[in-house]
């Protein structure tokens, strides 16, 4: 039988309560409302007071052509991360499930990116992939000047999004792992006695049974990809070169930071908000339809 806590008073019911909702009103609902208020006004960089300006902070941001490649790339970058970060958490995923030899050692060592930091990821990935010393030296023995992050715009974006979707792979890995490991097998075994093969019980089966997993790791990848990329982006690329990874995220930080545009920054971390709310609800009122719950 199911136990329920009751009180006799109502007050101490929201002493429990007051500790979570003072937290989610001091980092939240405050930081939120004074961005707000800031996006609405013109903030002086060395103080002084604000300026009641209305929405022309954001009549100016959506006027300017570089905000618009920032949205742009931004957008790029989420699908191309959030692909490949789920697929490769997928595969790793389905064939750790199968057990093969040594897929002990797999699950734990295929956990690790994901516990490393965004910076520190970055860094590792800035040398990997570096054109004088790194791997990719090789490739410019071959054909000279190919692979140049420092100039060519492609690479620079071809090295953020290594970065970040080899740490969320093994975000993506955990989820998947749990998720495959949560099928009965009586039904994967019975499939098998049928005659069906490894690919045809995934796609028939196990697919359909992960689509709640893969939803909402959809919606959490897509989410990260235009918030958590900062710190790479920061190392990498500082944004370059010609801004053609100046993210969203990274755009705030310098135009509010090194710009002292704070009213500026303020609107655009209002507009970015805005952005990732209505993806998720469009994730959830076209997306979800696909999703079969068991």
């Amino acid at each position: 039988m199911e136990k329920r806590v009751t009180f006799n008073k109502w007050s101490v019911g929201i002493l429990f309560a007051v500790p979570q909702l003072l937290l989610i009103f001091t980092f939240f609902y405050w930081p939120a409302g004074q961005a707000v208020f800031w996006s609405l006004t013109l903030q002086q960089p060395w103080g002084g007071g604000n300026i009641w300006v209305g929405l022309d902070n954001f009549k100016s941001i959506l006027a300017s052509s570089d905000y618009w490649n920032s949205v742009t790339i931004s957008i790029i970058f989420a699908a191309i991360s959030t692909s490949i970060s789920m697929a490769g958490g997928l595969i790793l995923a389905a064939l750790t499930d199968r057990q093969l030899r040594g897929s002990k050692i797999y699950r734990v060592v295929l956990i690790w990116p994901y516990g490393i930091a965004a910076p520190a990821s970055a860094m590792a990935f800035r040398f990997i992939l570096a054109p004088e010393a790194g791997l990719m030296a090789v490739v410019n023995q071959w054909w000279p000047g190919i692979w140049d992050p420092g100039l060519d715009g492609n690479a620079a974006m071809a090295c953020v999004i290594a970065a970040f979707s080899w740490k969320y792979i093994g975000y993506s890995f955990i989820f998947f792992l749990a998720a495959f490991q949560a099928i009965p097998r009586a039904l994967i075994e019975a499939s098998a006695m049928d005659g069906s093969g490894v690919l045809r019980r995934f796609w028939d089966i196990q697919f359909p049974l992960i689509t709640p997993t893969i939803f909402f790791l959809l919606v959490i990848n897509i989410t990260e990809s235009f918030q958590d990329s900062f710190g790479i982006v920061d190392i990498m690329t500082s944004g370059g070169p010609h801004n053609s990874t100046n993210l969203m995220v990274y755009k705030i930080y310098s135009d509010g930071f090194k710009g002292l545009d704070f009213s500026g920054a303020a609107a655009q971390s209002i507009i970015l908000m805005l952005l990732i709310v209505l993806l998720t609800i469009f994730q959830f009122r076209f997306i979800e339809k696909r999703v079969h719950y068991r």
